[in-house]
């Protein structure tokens, strides 16, 4: 019998607009190598669950879904948890996350990452480019690139990147780092950025530079639109942060306390942005950083402050343009 070597780790929950799509994308993969399609979906109150079925019966012993009962998800408020769910039944080497409201666009997404990791045995994470598009229409909002070439990032790099360095759905991993969980990980509710800084404690974060997977952004059913979107649960998922990154600070025996601390600071510049206190982020402990920005972020700051029309206006017109020259 032919050995799995990608398992497809994809978590859904009221998707039914999007899951054909991602599991269209998962299927025309061309690789010269088994993998298996592992749904979970998280008790969906839509059609989700029905067309899972529906591709499960089509493709059987390829689609493996499990559907919950009861919103895992609402218990725990734990991403740990529900990626356990999944991954502790993999029967692959490799895990490729994508949930179920994103898609892959390259057919040899999973070859060319799972030769890279073969290549580099080091590898502990492989990830790519790609797009965050609008949810229905899928314009192009921006690329995500976090370098014009290939390389390989360091710890501190991915520290100081946060939740926001790598898109999910590029995301390829051994399956058994996966399943590890280290007291400041398995205390984290804060997505994938704690897993990420995981694998790149465990060995190498390997960039692939090209764009390979679209990420939705903004319709009702996404974690930003339900999760994200009040100051008070802003406040939460920016003190959540801080509080994984002291206990990563504690786990690594402050090896990185300098990365840790500088990261914390910019999380709280964020969320004073978030609040509108342009003025707070250029006191204190905040001003070294505030001068060190480049001309550009003081410029969006400085127009965000005096003229937020025109601010937006402008963000609207840089998302058209991108739109237009990535056709």
């Amino acid at each position: 019998m032919e050995t799995v070597v990608v398992s497809v780790h994809c978590l859904t929950y009221n998707h039914e607009k999007f899951i054909a799509e991602a599991i269209e994308s998962f299927l025309m993969q061309k690789t010269n190598f088994k993998f298996e399609i592992l749904i979970h979906d998280d008790a969906s109150t839509d059609r989700t669950p029905e067309i899972i079925k529906e591709y499960e019966l089509k493709y059987p012993g390829l689609i493996k879904p499990i559907f919950q009962t009861e919103n895992q998800y609402s218990k725990r408020k734990s991403f740990n948890t529900l990626n356990l769910n999944n991954l502790i039944r993999a029967k692959g080497k490799y895990i490729a996350v994508c949930e179920g409201d994103d898609y892959w666009i390259d057919p040899y997404k999973l070859q060319k990452q799972v030769d890279m990791m073969e290549k580099n045995p080091n590898c502990s994470l492989c990830v790519h480019g790609g797009y965050i598009v609008t949810a229905a229409e899928k314009k192009v909002l921006l690329k995500n690139r976090p370098s014009k070439k290939d390389k390989v990032f360091t710890v501190d790099e991915v520290i100081e990147g946060g939740g926001g360095l790598f898109l999910t759905n590029s995301m390829v991993f051994r399956k058994n780092y996966g399943l590890e969980t280290p007291e400041f990980l398995e205390k984290s509710p804060v997505g994938d950025y704690p897993y990420v800084i995981h694998f790149s404690l465990l060995g190498e974060v390997c960039y692939i530079d090209e764009l390979m997977s679209a990420y939705r952004l903004g319709h009702s059913g996404s974690w930003t639109a339900t999760e994200f979107n009040t100051i008070e649960i802003k406040k939460r998922h920016y003190s959540e942060i801080e509080k994984m990154l002291d206990n990563l600070n504690v786990y690594t025996d402050s090896q990185y306390k300098d990365v840790i601390n500088r990261t914390k600071i910019k999380t709280q510049i964020s969320f004073l942005l978030e609040q509108r206190n342009y003025y707070e982020i250029k006191k204190g402990i905040y001003k070294e950083y505030y001068l060190a920005l480049s001309f550009k972020r003081k410029l969006i700051i400085f127009m965000d402050q005096f003229s937020p029309f025109l601010s937006r206006i402008l963000r609207v017109v840089k998302r058209r343009v991108s739109v237009w020259t990535s056709i």
